[in-house]
């Protein structure tokens, strides 16, 4: 079988992916010319008319700075300022407001019929929690944006909560907007990737590379962004309503090993379909 999965080790190039990108290391020129002597890259160069008498051994100004100078002391850092419950003016939120916001915005009955990525009902996918603007002549009151997506119902809402005095201010609900995808999103498409007959590719190019079964999305590294339709010359009549739909492209590795290319699959969450385009 031609395993065109494997083998997508990249270094100092980028893989482009609809909607993501990937970073890769790109070693930078340092201060040592082509003449450097193989695996003595360290080595510092004599300046012109030093003497070589002493074997290369640094005077006592080289060694401390000037003579007679001890070297400074070690830097000292110190730790990080205990978080109070509560920020101030443009402060980030902290881990006690943001808790609060979030359960603020999910308070009952409403949050019953909400679906997440996994297909588990009574909460929706969050997508993240930030500060809000402060009102004109109301800058002492922290407020904050909570942001999901409700699969249920396929809308992106989102709701403003006034932590001062523990309200909802404020709910918006859009269709069709689709905002980069949440780490939970990701790991929900991969488990539906390798559920479905077409992962079956991806588990047979993990046994070649690795000799062992895959049996836990656990085992692969996987990143990924929204499948945007507009974006590809031929789209599959089974995506169309990605867009509508939350659909997402992954890139999928093994850790310490080589890349298993999944692009040319995409992952409808919302109707929890795996479709090959390409």
């Amino acid at each position: 079988m031609l395993r065109r999965h494997l083998g997508k080790v990249m270094a100092g190039t980028a893989m482009a992916v609809t909607g993501t990108a990937v970073a890769v290391a790109v070693t930078l020129p340092g201060a040592a010319g082509a003449d450097d002597a193989p695996g003595d890259r360290t080595a510092a160069r004599a300046p012109a008319g030093a003497s070589a008498g002493s074997g290369g051994a640094p005077d006592a100004a080289g060694a401390g700075g000037a003579a007679g100078t001890a070297p400074p002391p070690p830097a000292t850092v110190l730790p990080a300022a205990a978080e109070g419950p509560r920020g101030t003016g443009t402060d980030p939120l902290t881990d006690a407001e943001l808790a609060r916001a979030e359960a603020l915005a999910l308070t009952p009955p409403g949050a019953a019929a909400l679906q997440d990525a996994a297909g588990d009902r009574g909460r929706p996918q969050r997508l993240g929690t930030e500060l809000a603007d402060p009102e004109p002549g109301r800058e002492d009151v922290r407020r904050a944006q909570v942001r999901y997506y409700d699969y249920a119902r396929d809308e992106l809402v989102v709701r403003t909560v006034d932590l001062t005095a523990g309200r909802v201010e404020s709910t918006s609900a859009r269709r069709g907007v689709q905002p980069s995808a949440h780490p939970e999103e990701v790991r929900a498409a991969l488990a539906l990737l390798l559920a479905a007959p077409l992962g079956q590719g991806v588990k047979e190019d993990y046994a070649h590379a690795t000799g062992g079964t895959l049996t836990d999305p656990g085992r692969l590294r996987a990143t990924g962004d929204v499948y945007r339709p507009y974006r590809e010359k031929n789209v599959p009549e089974a995506l169309a309503r990605c867009g509508e739909h939350r659909c997402l492209r992954l890139v999928t590795k093994i850790p310490g090993g080589p890349w298993i290319d999944t692009r040319n699959l995409v992952v409808d969450l919302s109707a929890r379909t795996v479709v090959r385009v390409g």
